[in-house]
């Protein structure tokens, strides 16, 4: 776990702040949710060994930018291998896309690296995040996302999901992320 992926020690309580912020609007939607709490896992393959016993589909999140510096918010299933290099043609990219910076991700979706999910898409109220959500997702009933801090697993039914993105105003692009190109998948997501 490299510097960039470790939060300060005093944001703790700031975290579940915002996982209460996040309870709270989701609540003002009438929408149930059942969450996990676990030890911060910052990658795909750590979470695997933490919420492996929570049913539903487990997502994974990338963070990316277009040539342009258009946002994008990638939600896929977590064992889905992405195709970085052809993934802006299917979702309407300017040229290749790349991660975007840790700065950015907290200033439109209030988390850090690690801990990028679904859920950061209420933080983004000026609408600067297009949200793209793997194909694969919609085959779940349940699907689990970090409730804006990574050491918890919010469980909702795709169907809320879907009623919490509107209300975000994120319209999801809903996309077959499937890797297409030999050898491109992506590197570096967060769970």
């Amino acid at each position: 776990m490299d510097d960039a992926h470790t939060p300060n020690p005093s944001d703790e309580a700031a975290e579940r702040n915002r996982a209460a912020a996040l309870f709270s609007y989701l609540d003002s939607l009438g929408i149930q949710t059942r969450t996990t709490w676990h030890p911060a896992v910052f990658t795909v393959e750590a979470s695997s060994g933490v919420t492996g016993s929570i049913p539903g589909a487990h997502t994974k999140n990338l963070f990316l930018k277009d040539k342009k510096g258009r946002i994008f918010l990638v939600v896929a299933l977590q064992e889905t291998e992405v195709a970085l290099k052809s993934l802006h043609q299917r979702i309407g990219g300017q040229g290749r896309l790349s991660f975007a910076d840790a700065a950015r991700m907290e200033r439109l979706l209030g988390v850090y690296p690690g801990a990028v999910t679904a859920f950061g898409v209420m933080n983004d109220t000026g609408g600067e995040v297009r949200l793209v959500v793997d194909a694969a997702l919609q085959d779940h009933e349940i699907i689990n996302a970090h409730p804006l801090t990574n050491t918890g697993t919010t469980s909702i039914s795709r169907g809320d999901l879907m009623r919490f993105f509107a209300a975000t105003g994120h319209d999801p692009l809903i996309v077959d992320l499937t890797a297409d190109d030999t050898g491109d998948s992506e590197e570096g997501s967060n769970p």
